[in-house]
């Protein structure tokens, strides 16, 4: 990909049949039947977002766990369940799917539902290599008039909405940096992300080879189905659970492109419970326009938090609990500090897929920007894992 206008370009005649086809949008007082691929804990905190929009009805689900079944049918009575996603997709009733799987199955599940022609919300982070992102670009290029929208929650915040204003109304000046925090603790002997390992995690109740998908192929593991965040087969770590959205926040705000370069150090300093992914880490990547992100987190301390602060040389934005402008005394001296001011409801990225579906339009966090922030956490943690830094051949479009 020489540049992101040549994405663009190459889903240029996917979006444009997209916006050809109204037959695909709903009306205001049709109800939207969703079924979800993927309901474990944050797939059902999705199935309460997607029931709390207005004539919206879960209607099916579909895991490789028994349990999780049950749990989604506590949520909407009415679902049907399957252990195969594939019966789910092809039932023509169903309007959208919302997919909450692990991130190496998110190629699977999205190319296939949307094959299925149904309108998609996949949760973060939207792929989970080079290859499967760019499987997922041609689904999407060939997507008639489907929806999709990638699970970075804050893209339809009101923090974004302030940023967006503070961009277009206060001064910047030249951004060369943006430094991005994100620390946590817990008590001692609670590994971060540990999840117990249930009696009923069997072979009988755990479709295992479908749970592995395209991963390597190994014995049953029940520890590596509930704690797949641990492992590199299924998971990127802390850079696709958060590293992701803070980027994605930025990226959008700044329209920034995929990293030229990417570099990652850290290790398990902390949580020696068998992980292969860090604890501690340090990612940097340079932008193509100029500007170095700083990404440092850690499991050991939270005293730090989560925030980002965009640096440029007449004004800074800082963002955490809340959003503000500051600016920078040495060149700009008549404004004074701006507090971003706007709200939005916590199922607002939800609130929008919905819209989306009925009214058409861009979503909030469209398929470029998931591709885009993808590709950056990719590189992230191919350089964790080779040791050196990578950059990414545009042209190729691989890490090199």
């Amino acid at each position: 990909m020489a540049s992101r206008r040549n994405f663009l370009s190459t889903v240029a005649s996917g979006l444009a049949t997209s916006l050809a086809a109204p037959a695909s949008v709903l009306g205001a007082n049709d109800r939207i039947r969703i079924g979800i691929i993927g309901p474990g804990s944050r797939g059902q905190q999705l199935m309460r977002e997607a029931l709390a929009c207005e004539n919206v009805d879960i209607v099916a689900a579909a895991d490789v766990y028994s349990r999780r079944l049950e749990e989604a049918k506590a949520i909407a009575p009415q679902a049907k369940t399957f252990t195969d996603y594939r019966s789910l997709l092809e039932d023509p009733a169903i309007d959208a799917v919302l997919i909450a799987t692990p991130q190496h199955l998110h190629c699977e599940h999205f190319t296939a539902a949307l094959e299925a022609g149904k309108h998609v919300y996949l949760e973060k982070t939207m792929a989970f290599t080079v290859e499967h992102a760019k499987k997922m670009r041609e689904a999407f290029r060939r997507a008639s008039g489907r929806v999709v929208q990638i699970g970075h929650q804050s893209c339809a915040s009101g923090m974004m909405t302030d940023a967006l204003r503070f961009l277009a109304e206060e001064p910047m000046g030249k951004v060369t940096a943006i430094h991005m925090t994100m620390y946590r603790n817990t008590p001692h002997g609670k590994p971060q992300w540990a999840r117990p390992v249930y009696p009923d995690m069997t072979p009988e109740n755990i479709a295992w080879k479908a749970f592995l998908g395209d991963a390597p192929e190994r014995p049953f593991d029940a520890n590596r189905y509930i704690n797949w965040r641990f492992f590199w087969d299924y998971s990127g770590g802390n850079v696709y659970e958060n590293m992701c959205h803070q980027i994605a926040f930025w990226y959008k705000a700044l329209n920034l492109s995929i990293p030229r370069r990417a570099t990652m150090t850290g290790g398990i300093y902390l949580w020696k419970d068998g992980r292969e992914v860090p604890d501690t880490m340090c990612v940097a990547l340079e932008q193509p326009e100029e500007m170095l992100i700083s990404w440092n987190s850690g499991f050991g301390n939270d005293r730090l938090g989560s925030g980002e602060d965009v640096l440029g040389t007449d004004g800074t934005i800082e963002k955490a609990s809340q959003i503000r402008w500051t600016p920078q005394r040495v060149n700009v001296r008549d404004r004074q500090e701006k507090l971003g001011v706007s709200r939005a409801p916590q199922h607002a990225l939800m609130q929008d897929f919905v819209r989306a579906i009925r009214h058409g339009g861009e979503p909030a966090c469209p398929f470029d920007l998931g591709f885009r922030v993808s590709i950056a956490c990719r590189m992230a943690v191919d350089s964790y894992r080779l040791q050196r830094s990578v950059a990414w051949d545009a042209q190729r479009e691989e890490i090199v």
